[in-house]
């Protein structure tokens, strides 16, 4: 029994030792990012500065332009793209809401787009903590829903996903990324 433990103690010293030297993983080049609705939440939160509730978060990769094509080239029109990079983007909303007038009930959602050069169909998808769009499963849409493109002046060379108040009742969501925008609205 107290060998036993010896080798245990040994074991455990060993695994302790390595993952206090060790490097961990790499830094992605796209790198995962998370926003709030209200924007900064989390802060104004602890800070006893919230003056709202807790209505949305989001959680994506942010893949870099770096000089490429992206809408009809990188991200090709007409399939299933997980917005951003890495995992699925994935939305999460702390009450009801409507997502582009559409009812959407309180709960966590993968979100995935297909744009197109006139429009984007937007889907709201229940399997959730999955990679890219691989295994995208129709069958698992909660709601799809159509917003139209704007182009932009200045483009984005990161890929963005953020919120932003509309009025008492609606927030804005944002995607944006090289010189294209679209606009959800999300009321509460």
């Amino acid at each position: 029994m107290k060998r036993l433990l010896i080798v245990a103690l040994a074991g455990f010293l060993t695994v302790t030792a390595s993952a206090q030297n060790g490097k961990g993983p790499s830094v992605d080049k796209s790198t995962m990012d998370m926003s709030y609705y209200p924007f900064n939440y989390p802060v104004l939160k602890i800070q006893g500065k919230a003056t709202e509730p807790l209505v949305a978060r989001v959680i994506y990769s942010r893949p870099q332009r770096n000089g490429r094509k992206v809408f009809g080239e990188l991200v090709e029109f007409n399939k299933v793209w997980r917005l951003g990079a890495n995992e699925a983007t994935e939305v999460e909303f702390y009450k009801d809401v409507s997502f582009n007038g559409k009812p959407v009930k309180k709960g966590r959602y993968t979100l995935y787009a297909i744009p197109l050069a006139d429009k984007w169909t937007l889907i709201l998808n229940k399997d959730l903590d999955t990679w890219g769009a691989f295994k995208y499963d129709p069958s698992k849409d909660v709601l799809r829903t159509d917003v139209k493109p704007e182009k932009l002046n200045d483009p984005s060379e990161t890929f963005t996903i953020f919120f932003d108040k509309m009025n008492r009742t609606t927030a804005a969501m944002y995607i944006s990324w090289d010189d294209t925008r679209v606009t959800v609205p999300i009321g509460y």
